[in-house]
């Protein structure tokens, strides 16, 4: 469990920095853009490769069940992991009437992808992972609306990038959830 704790010190507490302006654009300006990104990105890719591992390692060592969540909360589940690949496929797509209504759809996404995980996994590892994910997601949208240096998206019509967000976010949650959720994280997503 420990290390799934470093990783998520390391993985989040990086992007923790984003939030704070002021440090931020201090060791940018010591640092330099260039290299201020690389050692971001080298920080965070070691952080997400501790939360990987520490999650894994920490299941493996047997379940803390905290709570039985309810067999109806894996429906619940499935339409927010929709709402979740749709608006990481919005996040990329060109700018259309979801991604402006949703502002910052990476943010909606990793909210949705840890609500889901958290409705449907009681056991202390995926608490601690998916609980510190939305934590992050809200902090970090609190933080967003509140910067003075924020560029919110300007409204706009509906689009090509809907489109693209709405047929790409389906085909990903299918294939996802039925062939690629049991080979990567070793657990089925639809129990037959």
């Amino acid at each position: 469990m420990s290390i799934l704790v470093l990783g998520l010190v390391v993985f989040l507490g990086v992007h923790v920095l984003t939030m704070l302006r002021g440090p931020r654009a201090q060791l940018v300006q010591r640092l330099g853009e260039g290299p201020y990104k690389g050692l971001y990105s080298l920080v965070s890719a070691v952080g997400l490769g501790l939360v990987i591992y520490g999650y894994g390692a920490a299941r493996a060592q047997g379940y803390v069940q905290i709570w039985s969540p309810p067999a109806v909360f894996g429906h619940v589940t499935a339409l927010l992991m929709v709402v979740a690949f749709v608006s990481l496929v919005a996040f990329g797509a060109p700018n259309g009437k979801i991604k402006s209504t949703l502002k910052h759809p990476m943010l909606v996404a990793v909210k949705a992808w840890a609500l889901g995980h958290l409705l449907v996994n009681g056991d202390l590892a995926s608490m601690l992972l998916f609980g510190s994910f939305l934590a992050w997601a809200v902090a970090a949208r609190i933080s967003l609306k509140r910067r003075p240096d924020a560029v919110e998206p300007a409204p706009a019509p509906w689009g090509t990038g809907d489109v693209i967000a709405i047929v790409g976010g389906l085909a990903a949650t299918v294939v996802f959830m039925i062939w690629l959720h049991p080979i990567i994280i070793g657990v089925p997503a639809i129990i037959r």
